[in-house]
C-alpha cells in the first residue's frame, strides 16, 4: 500500500512538470520565432507577462519528484544513477543555459538574438533528454555485468522507439504551449497572438496524435508485456483520444479556450496516468519493481507524510500565482 501511493504522489509531481514546463519550454521557442520573423509585438509581451511569474517553480515539480523516486525506490539511484550520467549532464547543461537566460533577462538577453535562440533551443533539447528515462525505464538498455550498470548508448540511439519518444516529447511541448498561449492570448484580448497561436495549435496537433500512435505502435515489439497491458487498459487512451478531439474543436472554433486546454491537460492526463498504470509493477524493466525494491515502511510512511504537505504546500501557492498574476485581467492585458 505504502508504495503505490509513494509512486502516485510521484507521478503527480511529474505530470505537473509536464504541463507546466511545457508551457515554458514551448514559450521560448515561441518567443524566438516571433524575434526572427518580426512578429515579437503580437506575441513577445504575452509570453513575457506569462513567463515572468512562473519560471521560478517550474523545476519544483522535477526536484520533488527526483528527490522521492531515490527516496521511495533507494535502488533507482543505483541503476539510473550510473545510466543517466550522460543524458541527465546534458540536461542539467541545458537547464543552466536557460537559466542564464532569466538571470541576465533586464540586462538586455531579451533582445539578443543568441540568448533567445538558445532559450528557444534549450526548451525543445531539455525535454527531449530528459524523455530518455522513459524510454529506459522500458527495458533492455541497462545490463548490469559482475555487479556494474552500463547503459548501452549505441542501443539506445539506433533504436527507433527511442527516437519517436524524443520526438514526442518535443512536439507535445509545442502542442500544450501553443493550446495554453492561445487561451491567455484570448484572455489579453490580443487578436494577432490569438490567431498566431491558434494556428500553431492546429500545426502541432497532428504530430502530437501521430507520434503518440507510433509509440504506441513501437512499443509492441520493444516491451510486449506493457504494450499488452497498454491493450488491456485501451479505454484510458480512448478518453485521452476523445479529450483531444474536443480541445481541437473548440480551438478551432475559437470557442471556450480555457475549456480547449483543460481537455489537453486531460488529453495528456489520461496517457500520461495510463502509460505509468499499465508500467507497473515496473519501475526499470526488468530490474526494479514498486514491490521489490521499496524503502523500509517506516522511511515510506515519512516520505509520504512529507510529500503530501508539500503538495498542499505548492497547490495554494500556485492558486496565489495564478490568481494574482496569470488571471488577473488588468495583468494579462499588460495594464
Amino acid at each position: 500500500m505504502i508504495e503505490l501511493i509513494g509512486i502516485t504522489v510521484l507521478w503527480i509531481f511529474l505530470f505537473g512538470y509536464l504541463i507546466i514546463g511545457s508551457i515554458d519550454f514551448g514559450a521560448g521557442f515561441y518567443s524566438f520565432y516571433a524575434k526572427i520573423t518580426n512578429k515579437k509585438h503580437s506575441i513577445r509581451q504575452i509570453i513575457d507577462r506569462y513567463l515572468s511569474p512562473v519560471w521560478e517553480v517550474t523545476n519544483v515539480f522535477l526536484v520533488f519528484f527526483m528527490i522521492g523516486l531515490i527516496g521511495f525506490f533507494p535502488d533507482s539511484a543505483y541503476y539510473y544513477g550510473t545510466a543517466l550520467l550522460v543524458p541527465g549532464s546534458v540536461a542539467l547543461v541545458l537547464l543552466a543555459i536557460r537559466g542564464s537566460f532569466y538571470a541576465f533577462a533586464n540586462y538586455g538577453a531579451r533582445e539578443s538574438n543568441i540568448y533567445l535562440f538558445l532559450y528557444g533551443i534549450t526548451g525543445l533539447l531539455i525535454p527531449a533528454a530528459l524523455s530518455t528515462v522513459l524510454t529506459i525505464s522500458e527495458g533492455g538498455f541497462i545490463v548490469r555485468t559482475s555487479g556494474d550498470v552500463h547503459l548501452l548508448l549505441l542501443e539506445l540511439f539506433v533504436n527507433p522507439y527511442s527516437w519517436i519518444v524524443v520526438m514526442l516529447a518535443i512536439v507535445s511541448v509545442l502542442f500544450i504551449s501553443a493550446t495554453f498561449l492561445t487561451y491567455y492570448a484570448n484572455k489579453a484580448k490580443d487578436k494577432d497572438a490569438l490567431l498566431l497561436m491558434r494556428r500553431f495549435s492546429m500545426i502541432w496537433s497532428g504530430p502530437t496524435i501521430l507520434l503518440s500512435f507510433l509509440v504506441f505502435l513501437t512499443l509492441s515489439t520493444h516491451n510486449e508485456a506493457h504494450f499488452q497491458a497498454m491493450l488491456d487498459e485501451s479505454w484510458i487512451f480512448l478518453l485521452s483520444l476523445v479529450s483531444f478531439v474536443l480541445a481541437l474543436w473548440f480551438i478551432y472554433k475559437q470557442k471556450y479556450l480555457g475549456l480547449a486546454f483543460t481537455f489537453v491537460c486531460l488529453q495528456f492526463g489520461f496517457a500520461f496516468f495510463g502509460y505509468g498504470y499499465t508500467h507497473l509493477p515496473y519501475i526499470l524493466y526488468p530490474y526494479i519493481t514498486i514491490f521489490d525494491n521499496v524503502t523500509s515502511p517506516e522511511m515510506g510512511i515519512t516520505l509520504i507524510m512529507a510529500f503530501i504537505a508539500g503538495l498542499f504546500l505548492l497547490l495554494p501557492s500556485l492558486y496565489l500565482l495564478l490568481r494574482l498574476f496569470l488571471f488577473n485581467a488588468e495583468y494579462v492585458q499588460g495594464k
